[in-house]
């Protein structure tokens, strides 16, 4: 079986796991990127499209538009709706993706014949997101009868929406942020998956205590609430704090292998966690971050000190304070890791949407 991922980019090596899933099941796995990753990972097989939202000289100018068009908030304003849907925000917009779509077709067009991108049996749309904004690839593999599925990440669906050229074919959406679910009919959860067989846990808690916080947007993260609680430590514990903050991915796992307890999030903006975490966690870290009573619900048993910006000091004191508490923690950290984010492990759910799809594994 060969199975195809197209994504704008690889943002946190998601694509590359997936890849030794399928491969290691006896199957071929490729992915399209739409750009470079800027935190070095696997680029696959990589259009290098210009006026995309991840080049450094267009960010500014995507944000600045959106600003204008949208408010204060910009492309970070959530849109309503079950699912939000996206619409242009202005008359600009659809130009805009018209004269995109037709300057892309210049490099997609003969990838799709170089590498035979209508020949796979399965696609995943991660992002819900086409080769083009109108949808002229989906299109042609809906008319192939080919299996599609659509995968969410957050940002993607909260404030773009999802894109109906996609939304209307795709056979599954999936999500790893388990707020998007009830928003969504077609929406299913998938744990994300991590090597964590390759990852030597912490055996102790370090003297003195180290806490670290990656992020690369402090606004989705609450990183200055973090940041505070954390300095706060350093004045009354003696703790190490180890703020990472838009460095390249190595560095990222550096600071967390030295760390004893790591900080997610605490924004109310996308409650639960991500890779940040799992990668934590894979290395025997306790893990903090913010989780609602639904997330809570359901995922009863997860390892994570819940926590919020206004309760972050205390909650950080009680583990700097407890040390077996802290190592508790951090075992049943790890302990999640395997069990639900492994590569056998998030392999045998994936695969069991596909049977429930009816493709033939």
């Amino acid at each position: 079986m060969k199975i195809l991922y197209i994504s704008p980019q690889n943002t946190v090596g998601t694509l590359s796991l997936w890849q030794k899933v399928h491969e290691s099941r006896g199957n071929r796995c490729d992915f399209i990127t739409f750009f470079p990753s800027p935190l070095g990972f696997d680029n696959g097989i990589c259009l290098n499209l210009p006026l995309a939202s991840g080049r450094r000289f267009f960010e500014p100018l995507r944000g600045w538009f959106y600003r204008r068009t949208r408010g204060p908030l910009g492309e970070e304003a959530p849109r309503p709706g079950k699912p939000p849907i996206w619409e242009p925000g202005s008359r600009i917009e659809p130009l805009f993706f018209a004269f995109r779509d037709w300057l892309w077709r210049f490099k997609i067009e003969p990838a799709i014949r170089k590498y035979g991108l209508l020949d796979y049996d399965v696609y995943h749309f991660e992002w819900g997101q086409d080769l083009y904004r109108s949808g002229d690839f989906i299109r042609r593999v809906a008319a192939l009868g080919k299996p599609m599925l659509a995968t969410y990440h957050g940002q993607d669906f909260r404030n773009r929406g999802v894109l109906p050229e996609v939304d209307s074919r795709v056979w599954l959406s999936l999500t790893s942020e388990y707020d998007l679910i009830p928003r969504h009919p077609k929406l299913k959860y998938l744990y994300l998956p991590y090597d964590v067989a390759a990852h030597e846990p912490r055996k102790t808690v370090g003297d003195p205590v180290t806490i670290c916080h990656a992020t690369r947007n402090r606004f989705v993260k609450g990183s200055d609430a973090i940041i505070d609680a954390c300095r706060a430590l350093e004045k009354s514990h003696g703790i190490r704090f180890l703020l990472v903050e838009n460095r390249p991915h190595s560095e990222v796992m550096a600071a967390k292998a030295e760390s004893d307890i790591y900080v997610d999030q605490v924004a109310d903006l996308a409650p639960g966690f991500g890779m940040n975490s799992i990668e934590a966690m894979a290395l025997g870290v306790a893990c903090c971050t913010s989780m609602d009573e639904a997330y809570q619900a359901f995922m009863p048993d997860h390892p994570f000190v819940n926590v919020t910006a206004e309760n972050l000091l205390e909650q950080l004191t009680a583990l700097v304070e407890d040390k077996a508490l802290l190592a508790d923690y951090a075992a049943k950290a790890r302990k999640w890791a395997e069990d639900h984010h492994d590569l056998s492990a998030a392999g045998n759910q994936l695969y069991g949407y596909y049977r429930e799809l009816g493709v033939s594994v």
